[in-house]
């Protein structure tokens, strides 16, 4: 229990001790001026009627306030949950976009890379025909020359 609780407690426990202490005094009837007319009642248990109305009221009043405050509480978590769902798709949704797009990137660059490894391998084959074309015509100049010094 919080201290407002308790110091409530308190008062309406002094209250009940206060008016059973004093229940003549306050059961004792006394001129009361209504003022229209006046009538012969006991003005203590008046007052405490109407203090026990106003207490009622006054607890009617704040749980009709908590009530609504709770109401309030779960509107704004139903409507902060479909916010963050929202959020959440949207990144979703970005996230797939960003997926795409990488995507197309490295297809971009795999595409890119296929067609340098295609010239390099171009130019590779021209390197081993000319490489290949050299050694058959040195090997044909050594035959040459010993076939020359083979007739001789």
């Amino acid at each position: 229990m919080n201290f407002r609780t308790i110091c409530i407690a308190i008062i309406v426990a002094f209250i009940a001790v206060l008016a059973a202490f004093n229940w003549t005094a306050l059961s004792t009837p006394s001129t009361v001026s209504l003022g229209v007319t006046t009538i012969e009642a006991p003005l203590g248990l008046l007052m405490l009627a109407l203090t026990t109305l106003l207490s009622v009221f006054f607890i009617a009043y704040v749980l009709w306030m908590q009530g609504s405050v709770l109401m309030e509480a779960r509107r704004h978590a139903k409507e902060m949950q479909s916010q963050r769902d929202l959020a959440d798709k949207a990144e979703a949704s970005r996230f797939t976009e960003l997926r795409g797009v990488l995507e197309a990137l490295h297809a971009k660059d795999k595409e890119a890379l296929m067609a340098r490894l295609d010239v390099l391998e171009v130019h590779l084959v021209q390197r081993a025909q000319e490489s290949d074309n050299s050694t058959a015509a040195y090997v044909g100049q050594l035959e040459q020359q010993l076939h020359n010094i083979n007739r001789l």
